[in-house]
């Protein structure tokens, strides 16, 4: 009998866990039906407004709508809507692992300059025609933006990795490739010509508007590609918040790590950015929404930062179109109107307490 009261205290751990993991799927799963809320609504928006009827009716059942819903849906806001979703989870998802190789707060491909650096790839393909990969002309938009975002990112782990190195600094080094990349941006808006300038200055504001079905496949490739690759690294990362070396003692190859992380944090941050332009903050916000919902277990912190950044962003479309009536504003300044009181609190919270 004396066993029972043991065997009772054992049990009461793993049904405490068992009932945090049943309310942390609950919320992923919360969190995904408001995503395909946001995105329905979001098709329903523009100069000419549907119902969200007629928008499930066309998209489960389209041989049943006239053709202009047909086409409006399937052909011109869908592909919108989804590329809204997939960049913002591509964002947020690369802020997420940023924020857990540095253990840095603020960390962000936004705030950290790799987003500015992959614009300034992008653009220079833009505007001088230079790839900087031979070889790879169709495509040297993209691969330009990866290469200049993979550099930037290659620059800040070197740093990260120097004796006495710390939190405070690697922002402030953020800080300076952001006025760095942005100044090479504007030299080469002044050098550009009037067809290149109009692609160039679409980056610098960001934008859904331009989103094809293609775009939306390749970004989301991109997605599927980084997500088991982050998976299989869960549990190593969820150890890297406790610290290098504790990390370390668990068998934790950290170096690798963080390398092998920051290549792909690069493709999931230069991928969006040559295709929309530059969108701040929702990898900075989409991610710390996802902690505090989730905590930091990358088995629940990976998926819910995915769907946090992809609704942020989801529905950051819908207020822009909300707005101005008739009118699309640029998404990219919504998202820094949103984003940017949100980084002043997390600045001023950081100084109270350690991270």
């Amino acid at each position: 009998m004396a066993a029972i009261p043991h065997e009772a205290s054992a049990a009461a751990p793993r049904s405490q866990y068992r009932s945090l993991s049943y309310k942390r799927l609950l919320l992923i799963a919360g969190l995904v039906v408001a995503l395909f809320l946001s995105v329905a609504v979001d098709m329903a928006l523009g100069p000419a407004r549907y119902t969200l009827s007629q928008v499930l009716t066309a998209l489960f059942y389209p041989s049943s709508v006239g053709d202009q819903l047909r086409v409006v849906i399937w052909d011109i806001r869908m592909p919108i809507a989804l590329m809204a979703v997939t960049v913002g989870a591509c964002l947020s998802l690369a802020g997420a692992q940023m924020q857990t190789i540095l253990a840095n707060p603020l960390a962000s491909p936004f705030t950290l300059g790799i987003s500015a650096a992959a614009g300034f790839g992008a653009a220079l393909a833009l505007v001088t025609g230079v790839a900087i990969f031979p070889g790879a002309i169709y495509y040297m938009v993209p691969i330009n933006a990866f290469i200049m975002a993979m550099l930037a990112s290659l620059f800040i782990y070197g740093v990260s990795t120097l004796r006495g190195v710390t939190v405070e600094t690697i922002v402030l080094l953020g800080i300076a490739l952001v006025f760095t990349f942005n100044a090479l941006l504007s030299l080469l808006q002044y050098l550009a010509s009037e067809q290149a300038l109009a692609a160039v200055v679409f980056w610098t504001m960001g934008s859904l508007t331009k989103a094809t079905w293609s775009k939306v496949f390749v970004t989301g490739a991109v997605l599927v590609f980084c997500v088991p690759l982050f998976a299989r690294n869960a549990w190593a990362l969820t150890a890297l918040r406790l610290g290098d070396d504790k990390a370390a003692s668990f068998g934790v190859n950290v170096r690798r790590l963080r390398l092998e992380t920051l290549m792909l944090v690069s493709l999931l941050a230069a991928i969006p950015v040559s295709f929309v332009g530059t969108i701040g903050f929702v990898g900075l916000v989409g991610p710390h929404i996802a902690r505090m919902l989730l905590g930091e277990d990358q088995r629940y912190f990976l998926p819910g930062s995915i769907v946090c950044g992809a609704l942020l962003l989801s529905t950051t479309s819908v207020v822009s179109k909300m707005l101005i009536p008739g009118a699309i504003l640029p998404i990219g300044v919504i998202t820094a109107l949103v984003g940017v009181p949100f980084f002043f609190s997390l600045i001023f919270t950081t100084r109270r307490r350690s991270w």
